[in-house]
């Protein structure tokens, strides 16, 4: 059964992660003012796709965090840290400017994410698969990550 609550607070947990970040990563206007590859899409589109992703993590932590598997505590501890590597990323690229620190940095990101994902498909199918479009997201991120570092 579903508690409600639980639920909103499970997909709150990554929304206030993703605002956090926000906040540490300051002014992301650079991404206005920096080379980007023809590829990139626009700003605008970013806190969109962030904030679907985000409440697919929620929806998967819920369903985690809910089972009665006695694996579910591993599975989420690498949930809240790739939430927190998630997070200094804005730091590292927007506040910082550290391009090629912050193209490694997501890399490790999308290694904690693919482990995390493993771990929840194990624990449940669901759960496991609505992680897939955060790794598609940041297969295509590390990309532009990259790219920028190049051009800048």
């Amino acid at each position: 059964m579903i508690k409600l609550r639980n639920l909103i607070i499970s997909i709150l947990i990554p929304l206030s992660a993703g605002g956090i970040g926000y906040l540490l990563g300051g002014n992301t206007e650079i991404y206005n003012t920096i080379n980007v590859p023809s590829f990139a899409p626009p700003g605008w589109l970013f806190p969109i796709a962030w904030t679907i992703l985000y409440v697919l993590m929620g929806i998967s932590f819920y369903i985690i965090y809910t089972s009665d598997n006695s694996n579910k505590k591993t599975a989420i501890i690498f949930y809240f840290v790739q939430l927190a590597v998630n997070a200094l990323w804005s730091l590292l690229f927007f506040r910082l400017n550290l391009f090629l620190f912050s193209s490694l940095w997501i890399i490790l990101l999308f290694l904690l994410v693919a482990y995390m994902t493993y771990l929840f498909y194990k624990i449940d199918r669901k759960a496991g698969l609505l992680q897939i479009p955060y790794l598609l997201w940041l297969c295509f991120a590390c990309v532009l990550n990259f790219s920028v570092y190049f051009l800048n």
